[in-house]
């Protein structure tokens, strides 16, 4: 089997699109409506940017929002100062990086505030644009940074959680189709997709014996019917449509538009150039899959053909 092989060239454009950094969110809090206008028209060409006038606003804003990449706020507001406000997002948003901008000398809240990792930078008004912007760069970059080494992090835990149920659940099964729900369980687990079936294949068709998982609890099971399936039993390479409803092939395909799956993932189980079946991981939303995890689900994929020969062949020696 090729390394890593992509369906199409519009299935290349698609992942590329979705790959392709979209602005970073950023939270600017003042209470000063003036003040206000001139963060957001500082930071709009490079950000995307969320305005909020009081630290309760704001924490409203997140709640509806979700994560940003930095937080800009003033540091005296009534009702709630900005060292307070930051703080409360501390333990829902962990990576958030937090600015302060402070019009007097509080050196006591501030130094207390950066001591307990609250906030990274302060700036005293009146802040110059240039310094505030090379601050907020260095901010997003060192948020970026956080992320790409948890998810490092979170790709190797997810290896390894492979690794550990394949190997656990082939010592431990009777049967081939013992394995099967188990490792679909692992696989949707580890890479975040709301439904997963791992279904075999003899002489290049789809059998009976499958394994499902799904948050909602139950799969429903198109395969059979799917044009990405088919293309992989053919070629014994991944096919993936990761935006379904801007893929002319498939936007009018009846299952996708029935079951709201949006993006998905198909891999064929190879072993020793023999499709031994496929692993369908199905997303409810478009999705994005770095070329990382793409290398990472092959990987894996491999490693299920080695337990699915060995379970058949504890199963013949019985």
């Amino acid at each position: 089997m090729d390394n890593l092989s992509l369906e199409t060239n519009t299935d290349r454009r698609q992942l590329r699109t979705l790959d392709r950094p979209k602005k970073l969110k950023i939270l600017v809090v003042d209470d000063e409506p003036d003040n206000l206008d001139l963060l957001y028209r500082t930071f709009r060409r490079d950000f995307q940017v969320l305005k909020a006038d009081s630290g309760m606003n704001a924490l409203q804003m997140l709640a509806a929002e979700g994560e940003v990449a930095v937080i800009i706020s003033d540091q005296r507001m009534p009702e709630m100062k900005g060292t307070e406000f930051l703080s409360k997002t501390v333990p829902q948003f962990p990576d958030t990086v937090r600015i302060i901008l402070t019009g007097f000398t509080d050196i006591e809240d501030l130094v207390e505030a950066i001591n307990a990792g609250q906030v990274y930078k302060y700036i005293t008004k009146p802040w110059d644009p240039g310094e505030l912007k090379a601050v907020v760069q260095r901010a997003a970059e060192t948020y970026d940074l956080l992320k790409q080494r948890t998810e490092e992090l979170r790709c190797a835990n997810a290896q390894m959680a492979l690794l550990t149920v394949l190997v656990e659940v082939t010592q431990a099964a009777n049967s081939l189709e013992e394995i099967l729900k188990p490792i679909a369980t692992a696989f949707s687990q580890s890479f975040g997709s709301d439904a997963c079936i791992l279904q075999l294949i003899e002489n290049n068709n789809l059998i009976a014996t499958q394994g499902s998982y799904s948050e909602g609890g139950s799969v429903e099971n198109w395969l059979a019917q799917d044009p990405l399936t088919s293309e992989a039993i053919a070629t014994g390479n991944i096919q993936v449509s990761l935006n379904i409803l801007k893929d002319p092939k498939l936007s009018s395909v009846a299952h996708y538009q029935n079951y709201g799956v949006q993006a998905h993932l198909i891999i064929p189980i190879n072993y020793r150039n023999k499709v031994m079946g496929v692993l369908s991981l199905q997303w409810k939303q478009p999705h994005t899959l770095r070329d990382d995890e793409l290398k990472l689900i092959n990987l894996s994929a491999q490693l299920v053909a080695i337990a699915l020969t060995s379970s058949f062949y504890h199963q013949t020696q019985i």
